[in-house]
């Protein structure tokens, strides 16, 4: 009797972890496939054969992208976990993932990309007035994003702008 009263208890516990973790994997297969989405309307100024997706700082929503994937247009994504102090980041990342940074930590990465053509997605949309082009908002129901129109323009990457209509336009500062 009291093995039946102690699993009449386990199980609710454990059907609500399982369907948190299907959210959270429902989470990261969606902010996979808008990273995705975005990157395929981005141009290089010499457009990279693989492209080089590189994650700092620690995120939430990465764990589906870090497998490694294919853009729709066949270009392959490599997609790698730097460190914030890596010197690395700047000449070997055709695109950023950040995740939480401190402010001066922003700073820092931003100082390293000046004239350098790197698109950078924040994984928090409260941060995309510090140099990123790209903020995502994560919802339980959708992906949606914002973009940094002035980071977009001292980039050096081309964003088509269909997607930047699909945003929720935001200028640096406001």
């Amino acid at each position: 009797m009291l093995l039946l009263a102690v699993l009449g208890l386990v199980t609710p516990v454990v059907f609500a972890q399982a369907a948190a973790v299907s959210m959270a994997e429902q989470r990261a297969k969606a902010v996979t496939q808008v990273v995705l989405g975005i990157l395929s309307y981005a141009r290089w100024p010499q457009e990279p054969e693989q492209l080089r997706l590189c994650i700092v700082g620690p995120t939430q929503y990465t764990d589906d992208l870090v497998k490694g994937t294919t853009q729709a247009t066949g270009r392959p994504v490599m997609v790698r976990r730097l460190l914030l102090g890596n010197p690395d980041i700047a000449g070997a990342c055709d695109a950023v993932y950040l995740g939480e940074l401190a402010p001066d930590e922003r700073s820092q990465l931003f100082t390293s990309l000046i004239g350098r053509p790197v698109l950078s997605i924040s994984e928090g949309a409260d941060e995309c007035t510090v140099g990123s082009l790209f903020c995502l908002r994560v919802g339980d129901e959708q992906v949606s994003f914002e973009v940094n129109l002035d980071s977009v323009a001292r980039s050096g990457v081309r964003i088509h702008p269909s997607v930047l209509q699909l945003s929720r336009r935001r200028a640096s500062g406001q």
